[in-house]
């Protein structure tokens, strides 16, 4: 009997140790196709993404994505094949950098659709329904539009307590921001969006001081809310400004009025012009 049970248990310690192998080499194996999602989004970004106005915003050579679409399809595919339980799984900052490269590579995919025949991304639209509002993204094992992505898996519930997103997702406009170069990853998310958040601010084209105002993009009019809403201690949207004085140009007399409600704030009008290279 002794010697039953000793062999027995020889055959489970020699199980336990292949099922914890076989745990790590699939744990292994899931990082490293986390890792390189994002490969092929990169290497269409670095081919077809531009700087102009000094770094502050990019233009897009859509022709050139029209060129590869089989590649950006690929890409979008691979997105498809994340299920929610992988995602449920990451980090935040791999989930956000997943959601805000999702959103960015859809938009492109849908100007593609009609690509050249349009002149801004409202073209794709209707007196009914928005661009924003067609569900025809296969994510996370749903149907979501662009508006989903946005307003309830990135925003919704300040999950990721994240205002800088403003300035990393990208609608296919002038006056949008920069869409950016590079993919998004977790381990160069916070400085990602802190380099988006200074070229968009310092763009004196789209926010500056002038004898009566601070001048700034329409963008803080639609989400002033998500900048009171803790980011580093800030409680509204003059306090998340004054973070960002440099970027700005303002001096400390106009912080001050800033922040005391004295400098008052005028929105510019939005350029909804495609960005587009060509």
């Amino acid at each position: 009997m002794s010697l039953i049970i000793g062999n027995n248990g020889k055959c489970l310690q020699k199980y336990l140790m292949w099922l914890c192998v076989s745990m790590l080499c699939l744990s292994f194996a899931a990082n490293s196709q986390s890792d390189n999602l994002h490969d092929k989004w990169q290497s269409l970004l670095s081919k077809h993404v531009q700087p102009i106005n000094d770094g502050h915003s990019t233009n897009v050579d859509y022709a050139g994505f029209l060129k590869q679409r089989p590649e950006l399809k690929a890409y979008l595919k691979d997105l498809e094949n994340i299920s929610r339980s992988t995602f449920d799984g990451w980090s935040e900052d791999k989930q956000l950098a997943f959601l805000i490269n999702a959103y960015n590579a859809w938009t492109v995919e849908l100007i593609l659709t009609k690509y050249p025949s349009l002149e801004s991304i409202k073209d794709l639209g209707s007196f009914f329904s928005s661009p924003w509002s067609k569900s025809f993204i296969p994510l996370l094992g749903k149907t979501y539009s662009l508006d989903n992505i946005e307003h309830d898996l990135i925003r919704g519930g300040n999950k990721y307590n994240e205002p800088r997103i403003h300035f990393a997702v990208n609608c296919a406009s002038i006056g949008c921001p920069a869409l950016r170069e590079e993919a998004y990853t977790a381990n160069n998310l916070d400085s990602q969006l802190e380099q988006q958040t200074e070229r968009f601010l310092s763009d004196k084209t789209r926010n500056f001081v002038d004898d009566e105002h601070l001048n700034l993009s329409s963008i803080f009019k639609w989400y002033k809310d998500d900048f009171a809403l803790g980011f580093r201690g800030t409680d509204s949207l003059p306090t998340f400004l004054a973070l960002y004085e440099n970027d700005l140009g303002l001096s400390k007399a106009e912080v001050n009025s800033l922040l005391k409600g004295k400098l008052s704030i005028k929105y510019i009008d939005y350029n909804w012009q495609l960005n587009d290279a060509n």
